[in-house]
């Protein structure tokens, strides 16, 4: 076979994602948090940028206005006397971009909620918060109050650096001897110390020490308690209580005596002590019902409201004063604003959108509450507002709606159906909440099985099996009925 070398012609179709389409497809999908940290980061990044003050410009003390007013003046009445067709062909595009599109946005007669001006912001209640003592300064406190030697000292405090956010130690004695280079002896006389040390049960390298030091500390050793903990933590687990009886031929009283105790130790001695940052839900959108229906209105709260500098714009007017280098600097941090501009400006019209398509099939819901969601899926809405189904999924991700019904995320009003006896289909996330009420009714002594629960659900219409009913309340994490079940001898 012979080789030889030819030209051929092909013509493809190739889709090429540009750093531009990167950036509208990332803040689609960012919440309300992130995007203003993305915003921010971009005013201090591009020059072009700037955050719109709703301020009143203060004069000079000899009565001219601002210099940045004075540049404003200026840029305007530039614009008025350059003719459309002498400007350069990134001019006229600046012009349609950031003027007329943005006219023309506000006569599609929708309120959006792009900008709140007159809204004052006020202080954040968290800058008003005091911190808590943390753990370490809390176990550190105690220690140097002890008449402890200073070596075991340094060793404690070593430990008490180990110690996770739960109480227990999280390295092995012998890690912590090659550590500090101490004898292994020596870090464990340390480790006895951290274990008489508030909160009871801190320090320990597993559950059952932590509930063996807990039982020192209530004078309970050598107890039928003690031996439980020892012994029987997997009996405990599975409710196993006659197998106890057996082992230590002990009545049930006694047994259930022991366990009630055991049930009133701490499993996570330093969770008092977490540290853990109350994040609250900021809703992306808000929903609220009108005479004329239902308004939809995005959240811009704390948002800063960007604009194009108009400085700049008239430095890069006058192309005669700049360097080549500068020229080029300049043309790209404005189409760069430009298009952030518009994508913010698209990706609100495209959450406006979904939220009006999810309002129209979820109407009973905002009418009459969570027992009427009906099943929707996400091709649903993206056949009825004309987009792709992975942009209806990039809307709805991470973010919130809040109505007269409370907060809720996007996903929420998506859901499989189930029909029922009547060929109606139910939202899953309505079979969710019926099992919830039906397990939290039930009597804890006599817990219902999944079967149970599926016939229960049969007897209001809903034709479910008894492994979906274990699916959904694995999903809701409740245990299963044996690990559900109470035993009171009172």
């Amino acid at each position: 076979m012979a080789l030889e070398t030819k030209l051929d012609l092909k013509l493809t179709q190739k889709l090429v994602l540009t750093p531009q389409l990167q950036q509208a497809i990332k803040l689609l999908q960012l919440p309300q948090l992130e995007l203003t940290q993305a915003i921010n980061q971009e005013l201090m990044q591009n020059p072009f940028l700037e955050e719109a003050q709703d301020e009143l410009r203060e004069e000079l003390p000899d009565g001219n206005d601002s210099p940045s007013s004075q540049i404003q003046e200026q840029d305007e009445q530039s614009q008025e006397t350059t003719p459309d067709e002498n400007l350069l062909p990134l001019e006229k595009m600046m012009r349609f971009m950031v003027d007329d599109y943005f006219e023309e946005r506000g006569h599609d007669g929708r309120d959006l909620g792009y900008f709140n001006p007159g809204v004052e912001t006020a202080p954040s209640f968290e800058q008003f918060a005091s911190s808590s003592t943390t753990l370490y300064d809390h176990l550190n406190w105690q220690l140097r109050l002890t008449d402890a030697p200073e070596e075991i000292k340094e060793i404690a405090e070593l430990i008490i650096g180990n110690i996770d956010e739960n109480g227990y130690l999280k390295t092995t004695v012998e890690e912590l001897s090659e550590l500090s280079g101490k004898p292994v002896q020596k870090v464990e006389e340390a480790l006895r110390i951290i274990h008489d040390l508030d909160p009871p049960g801190i320090g320990a390298r597993d559950l059952k020490e932590c509930l063996l030091i807990q039982l020192r500390h209530l004078g309970l050793e050598g107890t039928l308690v003690e031996r439980i903990v020892q012994n029987n933590l997997k009996d405990l687990e599975k409710k196993n209580y006659n197998a106890i009886v057996k082992q230590y031929n002990a009545t049930l009283e006694d047994v259930m005596m022991a366990v009630n105790i055991i049930n009133e130790l701490d499993p996570k001695p330093a969770r008092n002590f977490a540290s853990h940052e109350t994040n609250y839900i900021v809703p992306d959108v808000f929903v609220e019902r009108t005479e004329e229906g239902f308004k939809i209105t995005l959240n811009e709260e704390g948002m800063p409201r960007i604009r194009l500098n108009s400085y700049y714009r008239m430095i890069l007017a006058n192309q005669k004063d700049l360097t080549k280098e500068e020229k080029k600097f300049l043309t790209e941090k404005l189409r760069s604003a430009m298009w952030l501009l518009k994508s913010l400006d698209q990706r609100n019209r495209t959450i406006y959108k979904v939220t009006e398509s999810i309002v129209k099939f979820q109407r009973d819901f905002f009418e009459k509450g969570k027992d009427y969601l009906k099943p929707l899926n996400l091709k649903t809405v993206a056949e009825d507002i004309h987009m792709h189904e992975s942009t209806v999924s990039r809307v709805t991700l991470n973010k919130y709606l809040a109505c007269e019904h409370g907060i809720f995320s996007f996903r929420f009003f998506f859901s499989s159906g189930l029909k029922n006896s009547d060929g109606q289909e139910v939202s899953s996330t309505i079979v969710k909440e019926m099992i919830k009420k039906i397990i939290e009714s039930e009597d804890p002594r006599k817990p219902y099985s999944d079967q149970k629960i599926a016939d229960l659900l049969k007897q209001k219409n809903i034709k479910i099996a008894r492994r979906t009913v274990a699916k959904y309340r694995e999903e809701l994490k409740i245990p299963s009925h044996s690990k559900r079940k109470r035993v009171n001898l009172s």
